[in-house]
């Protein structure tokens, strides 16, 4: 990456780095150690991503309990949810424009992976265990809160939608489009339970239950998003062992 490009981020995210490594592994897809032979023993962004989904659900988890000392677990998890999903950091990823500094390889910069929803949010994650890396947690927790969580209107604290996650997500992977069906219903009229099947490409992928069809639908969603996330996890390990 040329100096230029890394002081421009750097310009950009508020943050010098001591050592511009981290930025630079922070930014290393998979594809460019594989394919592109200049990278030598460069080391792709994928733990780092790991590392920066944990401190950023520990900043998010603390500045909610911050603002919000009443609320219940449960509530404060769905907050969580959606302040760490990609439905939220896409448009953070988009902002920085990280697209512009990612290090890939020639298949996937020409399937479009400047512009993949999931790989900007990866890489943003990425980013912010290499602020921590190189700064430690100070700087961390201050690029979350600026970047992460400035934007949020707390007068109107926004829910999760897992619903749409996994449909852009299923899009983004060209996988056949989620299918809700109603399996069972019981309870009183005014105390309904409904039971939501899931089902992508003709596989039940998750089961889950609510008192309202759209609360079920959404359980159902948030239980499939985390399969494909243990699924990709799994994959990478297979590829790395």
């Amino acid at each position: 990456m040329p100096p230029g490009s890394i002081r421009d981020l750097e310009d950009a995210i508020g943050y010098s780095f001591r050592s511009p490594d981290w930025l630079r592994q922070a930014l290393t897809h998979r594809s460019h150690t594989e394919e592109v032979p200049s990278a030598g023993g460069e080391l792709a962004n994928e733990q780092m991503e790991f590392l920066g989904d944990a401190i950023l659900g520990f900043v998010v988890s603390e500045a909610l309990v911050e603002r919000f000392p009443d609320y219940r677990e449960g509530r404060l998890s769905k907050l969580k949810a959606h302040l760490v999903s990609a439905a939220h950091l896409h448009p953070v990823a988009e902002r920085l424009e990280i697209g512009r500094f990612l290090l890939l390889g020639k298949g996937e910069e020409q399937s479009g992976g400047r512009a993949k929803k999931a790989l900007l949010v990866n890489t943003l994650e990425a980013l912010v265990a290499a602020v921590y890396q190189d700064g430690g947690m100070a700087p961390a927790r201050q690029f979350v809160r600026r970047w992460i969580l400035d934007s949020v209107d707390w007068a109107q604290p926004p829910s999760a939608d897992f619903k749409t996650e996994l449909q852009e997500i299923l899009q983004e992977r060209r996988a056949a489009p989620p299918r809700y069906q109603v399996v069972s219903e019981r309870g009183p009229e005014h105390q309904k339970l409904f039971t939501i099947e899931l089902r992508i490409g003709g596989e039940q992928f998750a089961r889950a239950e609510g008192q309202t069809k759209k609360a079920a639908e959404q359980a159902a969603a948030e239980i499939a998003l985390k399969r494909l996330r243990e699924s990709e996890i799994e994959h990478r390990n297979r590829k790395t062992s």
